[in-house]
C-alpha cells in the first residue's frame, strides 16, 4: 500500500480545540505496524479529555479504532498489507503485579499508549494512518477483521470488550434482574450483554428516543428517572425485592442513588461512567453496610476476553451497527466530539469516517 509523507488528522491544541491538520506519516520502528485507519468511534473519556483540557496538547486521539495494515516494521511476522485489523491501544504486561491478579487496567504497561498518530501517544485513531507499538502487535492488540464485517462495526471491538469485563465483574445469574441506569452507547452495549448473559434487564433514561432503542434491543421496560419511581418499579418486577443487580452508565450523583435505592440487599452496583477522578457523590453507607451490597467499579478492557468480544462483534452476537446514528468525515472531528457529547434524544454513536473524507 503507498503511503504519504504527510497526512490529515485531528488534533487536540487544548480544551474544546480540536484542529484538522497536516502532520508526518509516523515514521515504523522495528516490530511496529502502521495502520491506514478506516472508522473510529467518539468514545466518552475522549470526550472529557477535549472538553475538560485533562492531558496535555497537543494529542492525536481515537482509540475505538479499525483500518487496514499498511506497512509492516521488521520482526513483524503475523500481519501483511492489506489485512484489516481492530486496533486496541492498551495490552498489560502480564508478568506484573498486577498482570498476574488480572487487573490489567492497573499495570503500568497497560497504562502506556501503545498506538500513537504524532506527539504524545493518545490512541491515533482520529487520522489518516496510526503507527502500532510492539507490545501491542505482540501481547494481541490487532485482531484481523474477517470478510462482511464493516470498518464500522469492527471499530467496536475495544468497546465491547470494556462492557464485558464489567459484565463479567457482576457473576450474573441466569433470570437476575439487571437495571441498567443510563442508556448512550455503553449503556445499551451493557444491556445487550447482560441479556446474552442470561438476565432479564430494566433500563432508565429521561430521553424517550434512549428508551425505545432498549426496548428495541430487549430490555423487559423502561423508565423516565425523573418522573418513573425506579424503585417501585423494580420491585413489581421482583417479588418485591429489587433488581438483583445495577449498572450505572451515567455520571453524576442521581443516577448512583438510584441505582443503590433500586436494588435489594446483597445486590451488586457497578459503576462504569465514572472516568474522571475527583467527582463524589453522597452515598447512604448505611444501605450498603446494613444491605450489604457491592459498590464497585470496573474500567477499560480485559486482554483475556479479546477473542470472546471480536466473536460477538465479528458474529453479530449483539447489535452494535444499531447503536450508530451519525457518521462524520476527518475533517469534522471536532464537530463529531461536540455532537457525541450533546444530550440529544437523537444521539447514541457517533462515527468518524476517516479515509472517506480525510
Amino acid at each position: 500500500m503507498s503511503v504519504p509523507d504527510t497526512m490529515n488528522a485531528a488534533v487536540y491544541r487544548g480544551p474544546n480545540d480540536v484542529r484538522h491538520e497536516s502532520v508526518p506519516v509516523p515514521e515504523l520502528e522495528p516490530g511496529e505496524v502502521l495502520v491506514r485507519v478506516d472508522a473510529c468511534g467518539v468514545c466518552g473519556t475522549d470526550i472529557k479529555k477535549v472538553q475538560l483540557g485533562l492531558v496535555e496538547p497537543p494529542r492525536i486521539f481515537g482509540h475505538e479504532t479499525a483500518g487496514t495494515v499498511a506497512v509492516v516494521g521488521d520482526g513483524v511476522a503475523d500481519f501483511t498489507s492489506g489485512d484489516r485489523v481492530a486496533m486496541y491501544h492498551h495490552i498489560p504486561d502480564p508478568t506484573s503485579w498486577y498482570g498476574e491478579r488480572k487487573l490489567f487496567a492497573q499495570c503500568p504497561t497497560y497504562k502506556k499508549t501503545g498506538i500513537t498518530a504524532g506527539f504524545e501517544p493518545a490512541g491515533g485513531g482520529y487520522a489518516q494512518f496510526a503507527r502500532v507499538m510492539p507490545w501491542i502487535v505482540e501481547g494481541g492488540g490487532l485482531v484481523k477483521i474477517p470478510d462482511g464485517v464493516s470498518a464500522e462495526e469492527a471499530a467496536f471491538v475495544e468497546p465491547v470488550n470494556t462492557c464485558l469485563k464489567g459484565i463479567r465483574s457482576m457473576h450474573l445469574d441466569e433470570g437476575d434482574l439487571v437495571l441498567v441506569v443510563g442508556l448512550g452507547s455503553i449503556g445499551l452495549i451493557m444491556l445487550q450483554l447482560a441479556i446474552r448473559e442470561g438476565a432479564e434487564v430494566v433500563a432508565s433514561d429521561p430521553l424517550p428516543a434512549r428508551r425505545e432503542r432498549a426496548q428495541s434491543f430487549g430490555a423487559v421496560d423502561v423508565f423516565d428517572p425523573t418522573v418513573d419511581d425506579l424503585v417501585e418499579a423494580c420491585r413489581a418486577l421482583s417479588s418485591d425485592r429489587g433488581a438483583d443487580h445495577a449498572i450505572v452508565c451515567a455520571t453524576g450523583a442521581p443516577p448512583v442513588r438510584d441505582a443503590l435505592a433500586a436494588t435489594r440487599p446483597g445486590a451488586g452496583i457497578l459503576l462504569f461512567a465514572s472516568t474522571h477522578r475527583g467527582d463524589e457523590v453522597p452515598v447512604d453507607i448505611g444501605d450498603i453496610c446494613m444491605g450489604e451490597k457491592r459498590l464497585f467499579g470496573s474500567y477499560s478492557a480485559s486482554v483475556d476476553l479479546n477473542e470472546e468480544s471480536a466473536r460477538i462483534v465479528f458474529e453479530r452476537e449483539i447489535d452494535v451497527a444499531g447503536l450508530i446514528t451519525h457518521r462524520y468525515p476527518l475533517s469534522e472531528t471536532g464537530a463529531a466530539i461536540e455532537r457525541a457529547a450533546a444530550a440529544d434524544d437523537d444521539v447514541c454513536k457517533v462515527m468518524v469516517n476517516v479515509n472517506e473524507d480525510a
